[in-house]
């Protein structure tokens, strides 16, 4: 092996590690039952995008041979079958830790039941439910005489159905389960305590689903593809981006697949046929599983009148500097404002652009846009300013991977209603979470302008914690201006003082505030930098961090996922401490804090420390000039520092450690976080 996987953590063995930090959440007793059934649906979610994207990757680079081992760094077909072995005892773990939570419910009064459990009356009205509900969404296609095997969706849940008689061949049905048309939970009448899947109700109504067919038994596996989610764009140069993105996601549809996974119970006849009938290469091994997939439809599960088995709710916190009823435009001309999500109310957000959209001094708003919400309340508000007369000006990302349909769809939307409508940036892709309001005052023009961590998504800003800076000083919205215009005109790279753009200048600005920090830890000086990100996979970045550590720069390390970087190796990343925090919200924020020889510089950003974030997107981090900002956005780093309960320990073997601080008291960050702002509060308003 070679020395630099002595200093790198592949990132893929660091992504399933994140996984496994997910899966301890669905394990810890403290957690009410049905959020720990919610995080086993999340750990699902999470394996299907890792087969989606990385996996699909991976065998890309096998077929390429030594090239795809250039490429990667590793020898892919070795990474493969640690990837395997992994995936492996995941699965395991996984199928025990839904076993286990399935015992926990019955104790506290719910059970999941399945065809064979019913009552006369639930059968009576799971066979009407199905009739009425699920009869008229189900497509069976039979099997054994087809030339071409269906296409399998990928997400989508089907049965191998076999139809067994005694002298004769068994006969063989595909049925997708339309959990996208009807719930995938089922509550059964009285006492609001059974509950069957939708899979048992088709199971428990399959002779009346193929009455025609002669058979002595018959039944159900489950049988489930996970597909290459890469976008392969067409070169034609006579095709517009929106075409190119709209026919990719189709081919998409049909990606090869990447994993096969089935019932064990399957019969080794059934599994040979179905492996038969789809062409299946030597390398793609099927994964056995348990009788139910897709557990990310578990997120969903009902609480069933039983709010003792959810975490309580933390409602969303007003700002104590924005009074009630005051123009948002009249508080940022005296200060910035740090909203901190899901904490603090995402409306803040929504009424600047609402307050826009209705001003007559407003004369323009440009924004980015990378995820939007399903019934996006931003973009009402860009139509809603549209309609009074003002310049709307939408960057939208197509290939934000999984929302290319929803993007291309609301581009069109703005598009139609009068938007001007840039289609991302050529050769980039747009992460930035931007938008510049435009407005004369005093007769002469004044910009307000939001930079932010997170998407402009108020349905994931219940879940996702990040900040949005929003700011009328012009050493920050000059430059914002400046980065619209290069939206607009592409050879306008412009130059930036104080914000970080990737890809032009944001490497070169990180390795120059390392720097600082090395010559004043050799100059015997204090020196430390503390990180929040994502991810962190960029090799050079590491290996600044390794030089700084090795100089006596104190470094902290708060990173959610993928973390290349290893901690306490000797004489090399001494200084370096890591932790990761998974609780009920995900942490998505960016922060950088470097001592700058006592004048402190803090950085929020959109971008992790990955080489696709610093050199091929189109990102931004913005500096915090307000001491205010600065000292609460440290405060909260601290706490979270301070997690003892839900801060697990990044090192080089992946064991996800607890953190435990003697002589500390306990303390969940997030938890306290809330409290830390709620604090800040006027007493009436608390």
């Amino acid at each position: 092996m070679r020395k630099k996987m002595l200093l790198l953590v592949n990132r893929d063995i660091s992504w399933l590690a994140f996984n496994d930090r997910v899966l301890q959440e669905a394990n810890d007793p403290s957690v009410p039952l049905l959020d720990r059934l919610k995080f086993l649906g999340i750990v699902s979610s999470n394996r299907d995008e890792f087969f989606r994207v990385r996996v699909a990757t991976i065998k890309r680079m096998i077929r390429l041979g030594k090239k795809g081992a250039d490429v990667l760094g590793d020898d892919p077909s070795l990474l493969m079958e640690d990837i395997q072995r992994i995936i492996v005892r995941q699965q395991e773990a996984f199928d025990e830790s839904f076993q286990m939570l399935l015992s926990e419910l019955e104790r506290k009064g719910i059970f999941i039941l399945n065809e064979r459990q019913l009552n006369k009356e639930q059968g009576e009205f799971v066979k009407n439910y199905f009739y009425d509900e699920v009869q008229p969404a189900l497509v069976p296609i039979l099997l054994d005489h087809v030339k071409e095997f269906p296409a399998l969706r990928d997400k989508s849940i089907y049965f191998l159905v076999v139809m067994s008689r005694s002298n004769s061949k068994a006969r063989h049905a595909l049925v997708e389960i339309p959990s996208d048309v009807t719930s995938r939970f089922v509550v059964l009448p009285r006492d609001n305590k059974y509950v069957i899947l939708l899979d048992d109700v088709i199971r428990y109504c399959l002779g009346d689903l193929f009455f025609n067919f002669d058979y002595d038994h018959i039944q159900a596996y489950t049988v489930k593809i996970t597909r290459d989610a890469e976008l392969d764009l067409e070169q034609d140069v006579t095709k517009s981006l929106v075409k190119k993105v709209s026919e990719s996601i189709k081919r998409r549809k049909k990606g090869l697949p990447t994993r096969l996974v089935f019932d064990e119970e399957m019969p080794v006849e059934a599994l040979k046929f179905l492996i038969s009938k789809m062409h299946f290469s030597k390398d793609d091994q099927p994964i056995a599983g348990g009788r139910y997939h897709n557990f990310v439809d578990f997120i969903k599960f009902p609480s069933l009148g039983k709010p003792e088995l959810k975490l309580k709710p933390m409602p969303q916190l007003s700002h104590p500097d924005i009074p009630p009823r005051t123009s948002l435009f009249k508080v940022l001309s005296n200060r910035d404002i740090l909203l901190s999500f899901p904490y603090q109310s995402y409306a803040y957000l929504i009424d600047v652009l609402r307050e826009a959209s209705i001003d007559p001094k407003v004369k323009s708003i440009q924004i980015t846009l990378y995820r939007v919400g399903k019934n996006s309340r931003i973009v009402n508000a860009l139509i809603n300013a549209i309609k009074n007369g003002k310049q709307v000006t939408a960057v939208v990302e197509l290939q934000a991977r999984f929302d290319e349909e929803a993007n291309i769809r609301w581009a069109n939307k703005l598009h139609d209603e009068g938007a001007k409508v840039i289609y991302g940036v050529p050769g980039l892709k747009l992460h930035s979470k931007l938008f510049l309001i435009t407005r004369v005052e005093k007769n002469a023009q004044v910009l307000y302008a939001h930079v932010g961590t997170g998407n402009f998504n108020e349905d994931t800003a219940r879940l996702y914690c990040d900040y949005s800076l929003l700011t009328s000083d012009k050493k920050i919205t000059e430059e914002v201006e400046r980065l619209f215009e290069f939206y607009n005109d592409n050879y306008k790279a412009g130059t930036y003082k104080h914000l970080i753009v990737s890809p032009f200048f944001s490497r070169k600005r990180y390795v120059h505030l390392i720097n600082k920090e090395i010559e004043q830890a050799k100059h015997g000086k204090e020196a430390s930098i503390f990180l929040k990100m994502n991810s962190i996979t960029d090799e050079e970045m590491i290996r600044k961090l390794y030089e700084a550590s090795q100089a006596g720069v104190k470094i902290r390390m708060i990173v959610r996922g993928i973390c290349s970087l290893v901690p306490g190796i000797k004489g090399v990343s001494d200084n370096i401490e890591v932790i990761s925090i998974i609780d009920r919200f995900l942490e998505h924020a960016r922060v950088f804090v470097f001592n700058n020889g006592g004048e402190t510089k803090v950085y929020l950003s959109s971008a992790d420390w990955m080489t696709r974030n610093i050199d091929h997107r189109s990102e931004v981090g913005v500096p915090i000039f307000d001491e205010a900002i600065q000292k609460q956005l440290i405060d909260m780093l601290e706490i979270q520092w301070s997690d003892q309960l839900k801060a697990r320990i990044i090192n080089g073997v992946q064991d996800n450690s607890y953190r435990i601080i003697k002589g500390k008291n306990k303390i969940r960050s997030q938890e306290e976080i809330y409290r830390y702002l709620q604090q800040q509060l006027p007493a009436v308003t608390k």
